[in-house]
């Protein structure tokens, strides 16, 4: 697809393709961790219910963070931001193998977490809000997609160096290099000028006339409440968001701990080794890159409503087949729709949220839609585990396959349905339309 008369190609932008690469490394010690860790604890307790443990916290540590992230974010330098969440995770991330030499410290694995948790959402927040600053809406979902496609590289190389790393020196040594990781990501950022740094006047200001406060003043009484809710209402304003936000938190529900029960259907009923799941996992990550390159021309064609509904689709058909087969190879076919679902389903969103929220609300905007659909998340993860302990893996991933097909449904009879070009329909003067208006025009 040609550029836009007048607007750079994405290739040509320093800014953002500085932030890309950064993040690629970046997502590549994430997804070492993303399986480290489980294996962490598996490896010391031999509990699938103590590795789901792990999962919740780090849902539950997402929604409490949630409710304050975005109004952070709006109202402070979000590279600086980035930048010391980056620095914070080197530090307890590297100091787990260090911890781990006097012998396994579960409780530790814990509080790091749901500290790391707190860090991570900060930054993703920001993340999520930096992007329309380093590029022009119309590269939009180009930009989400290449961003996609670093977390499929992460994907894809990181949980088979997990494995590897993992079965050779220990999974306490993989955390390890993901805080290394952390520390390239924190220098990148030095070198990327956010749309903010470039005009000089950011969202703050914005806020400060808005709510009469400076920066520097801390919530009022009652605020904390009030800048969830910002973002809470402009989601609830608008159809298609609206459906989105709920059929996602029954989504979350299935995919949070989808994860764990793949890492304990191949280790544990199937007696496969570390680094077999770390491969399992790693392959899938092709359908990972497979929905960042068709995710702009799929949207194109079939619209938001096709895209995200048959993404669920995708992500059902995944789950039923990665707990039920007993074929290595089908599981990791399987694992890889999954991932192709769920991708696809999250650019697309990503881009809409983008594309239709105001620029000094976004960072509420994101964090309110997160926290709202990641809070089924922790009982998804905890329920899902606690059964596939109980009655295995097969019986509980044939049940979370129904409950899509459910969420299908559902989705058929909500605006989903009609929403071809993928945006809200304008609804009072806070929306803009798919195009952003001079909203964004002027960063670039």
């Amino acid at each position: 697809m040609a550029d836009p008369v007048g607007i750079p190609s994405l290739w040509r932008n320093r800014d953002f393709n500085v932030f890309w690469l950064g993040q690629a490394l970046s997502v590549l010690g994430g997804s070492i961790s993303l399986l480290a860790l489980p294996l962490l604890v598996l490896e010391a307790t031999g509990s699938v219910v103590q590795m789901g443990l792990i999962t919740v916290i780090t849902g539950v540590g997402s929604i409490a963070t949630g409710l304050f992230a975005g109004y952070v974010v709006d109202r402070t330098d979000r590279r600086r931001l980035m930048i010391t969440c980056d620095l914070a995770r080197a530090l307890l991330l590297g100091a787990v193998p260090f911890i781990w030499l006097a012998g396994p410290r579960i409780w530790v694995l814990y509080v790091l977490t749901a500290l790391v948790t707190v860090l991570k959402t900060l930054f993703d927040v920001a993340y999520v809000t930096a992007v329309p600053g380093l590029v022009a809406t119309e590269h939009l979902t180009a930009a989400n997609g290449r961003l996609t496609a670093a977390f499929a590289f992460g994907t894809l190389c990181g949980p088979a160096a997990a494995g590897f790393i993992a079965a050779a020196v220990g999974a306490d040594w993989a955390v390890g290099v993901d805080g290394a990781t952390f520390l390239v990501s924190a220098v990148s950022l030095r070198w990327v000028a956010f749309g903010r740094d470039a005009d000089g006047a950011g969202d703050g200001a914005v806020d400060r006339v808005r709510d009469g406060a400076s920066r520097g003043r801390g919530p009022a009484p009652g605020k904390l409440r009030e800048m969830f809710l910002e973002g809470f209402r402009f989601l609830w304003a608008q159809p298609v968001l609206r459906a989105l936000t709920v059929l996602l938190t029954l989504l979350t529900f299935v995919t949070m701990g989808a994860t764990d029960l793949l890492i304990f259907r191949v280790q544990e009923e199937l007696g496969q080794s570390k680094a077999t799941v770390g491969l399992v996992i790693a392959l899938s990550g092709f359908g990972v890159v497979g929905a960042a390159l068709a995710a702009a021309p799929l949207r194109r064609t079939f619209g938001f409503g096709t895209c995200w509904l048959g993404s669920v689709v995708l992500v059902g058909g995944g789950v039923v087949v990665t707990g039920v087969s007993g074929s290595l190879p089908v599981i990791t076919v399987a694992a890889a729709v999954f991932m192709f679902g769920l991708t696809l389903g999250a650019v697309c969103s990503l881009t809409l949220r983008q594309e239709v929220t105001p620029d000094a609300l976004l960072g509420r905007v994101t964090s309110a839609f997160w926290t709202v659909h990641g809070a089924s998340g922790p009982v998804g993860a905890a329920a899902l585990t606690v059964l596939a302990g109980r009655h295995g893996v097969p019986a509980v991933s044939v049940g979370a396959g129904a409950l899509c097909l459910l969420i299908v449904g559902a989705g058929l009879l909500t605006p989903l349905r009609g929403s071809r070009l993928g945006a809200a329909p304008a609804q009072g003067p806070a929306v803009r339309g798919p195009s952003g208006g001079a909203r964004r025009s002027s960063r670039r």
